[in-house]
């Protein structure tokens, strides 16, 4: 921000601590303070006092972006072919388009960088110091923010990650390329006959977006109940529970994770329970639950949809010494019925790579799994293989043979 726009910026802040008035609840107010004083600006600089502006209409939503959005970040934020923003110094500020990342022009302050991140926080109740120089939170518009600060960095780094609420079906995903009709079809039956999900992939393989429209495939009368570390699912459903862990006070109490959320959801009545990510211990919790019967959905970072299983098995060792891979292997060959892998392409592409049905049975330290649909030439098909385990698709009166039989290799 050059002087001129300080200069007004300063100006408005005044009369806003001089009226007592909150510019974050009335826009229309911060639009009308902010012409008034680029208008009195503009007349001092007409008479020499001040430089002249080069864009007046520049300028103003350049100030109100500052007052009341996130300043010299509120364009790419209100982008919406803006994927993810990040910062890794205040004069290197990346974006991403379509999975590719470019430098932008905007250039910052170091203390516009820590303005902006304790703006961004604000509504969030979380803090970053250092005694805690790591946060995740949620802004406002659901964007993910994650913030580190030296001297874990160097520089105060800072991500926002954005989700697209173009997608929010299926339909949307076969539409973009990310799912062929039939596996989309496929995967709609599963979650309508209540089978447990597991989506597996890299970071910004689109796992999230995959969940959100998976759960947009449930039926309306179903309870929801979602627990994740920061909120992420943006779930059009009539009937949810959103949770999300909480960071430790000052004093070091307070703090809920998200094996604690796990539990409470349990207690909330739900029909279908939704894991944001599992990392570590909770994928004990996780297990437990589906292992109860309760339908459920998680993500998980994982290269293949095989190596997710292996992933699955191996994180609740983590829960403590008494846990033991010979129970938690056959828990999640039962309790898994099936596994979506993503993957993001050197063009930045996002798509289903693979689609995973355990058969429920496991031999030593392996679960049998079969592949339903593969990538092959680029292009999802179908195999030709079942799953194995229909019971909850009898159940719910539904037949995958339906779907599969029609474009089987």
């Amino acid at each position: 921000m050059d002087e001129a726009l300080r200069t007004i910026t300063d100006e408005v802040r005044s009369r806003v601590r001089r009226d007592g008035v909150d510019l974050g609840q009335d826009a229309a107010l911060a639009g009308q303070l902010v012409r008034d004083e680029v208008r009195r600006y503009s007349e001092r600089a007409l008479g020499g006092a001040d430089p002249l502006l080069g864009d007046e209409r520049r300028a103003e939503r350049e100030i109100v972006a500052s007052l009341t959005g996130f300043g010299p970040l509120q364009p790419h934020l209100d982008d919406p072919e803006v994927e993810e923003i990040w910062i890794n110094a205040p004069t290197r500020v990346f974006v991403s388009r379509a999975g590719v990342s470019e430098l932008t022009t905007t250039v910052l302050t170091e203390r516009e960088v820590r303005d902006l991140v304790e703006r961004m926080l604000q509504a969030s109740g979380r803090r970053v110091d250092h005694s805690s120089p790591f946060v995740d939170a949620s802004l406002p518009d659901g964007s993910r923010l994650h913030v580190v600060i030296p001297d874990v960095t160097r520089q105060w780094s800072v991500n926002i990650r954005k989700f697209s609420r173009r997608v929010r079906e299926l339909g949307h995903l076969v539409a973009i390329g990310s799912l062929t009709r039939q596996s989309a079809e496929f995967l709609r039956m599963c979650v309508l006959a209540g089978q447990n999900i597991l989506v597996a992939g890299a970071t910004q393989a689109g796992k999230t977006t995959m969940l959100n429209a998976l759960l947009s495939a449930s039926r309306p009368p179903e309870r929801i109940v979602t627990v994740e570390e920061t909120f992420e699912l943006d779930l059009a459903s009539r009937d949810v529970v959103a949770m999300q862990c909480r960071q430790p006070s000052l004093e070091g109490s307070g703090e809920i994770t998200l094996r604690r959320l796990i539990k409470e959801a349990l207690r909330m009545r739900p029909d279908r329970l939704v894991v944001g990510e599992v990392r570590e211990a909770e994928s004990l919790d996780l297990l437990i639950a589906l292992n109860s019967g309760l339908p459920g959905m998680s993500s998980i970072h994982a290269n293949s949809a095989r190596e997710a299983l292996v992933k699955l098995s191996t994180l609740p060792l983590l829960a403590g010494r008494n846990i033991d891979s010979a129970f938690i292997v056959p828990t999640v060959a039962s309790c898994v019925d099936v596994v979506v892998h993503c993957e993001r392409d050197r063009h930045g592409r996002r798509r289903v790579s693979e689609i995973l049905a355990p058969s429920g049975q496991s031999s030593g330290q392996v679960i049998e799994a079969s592949a339903i649909f593969q990538t092959r030439d680029g292009v999802l098909h179908a195999t030709g293989a079942h799953p194995m385990k229909r019971d909850k698709f009898r159940a719910a009166g539904l037949d995958p043979a339906v779907v599969l039989n029609a474009g089987a290799a």
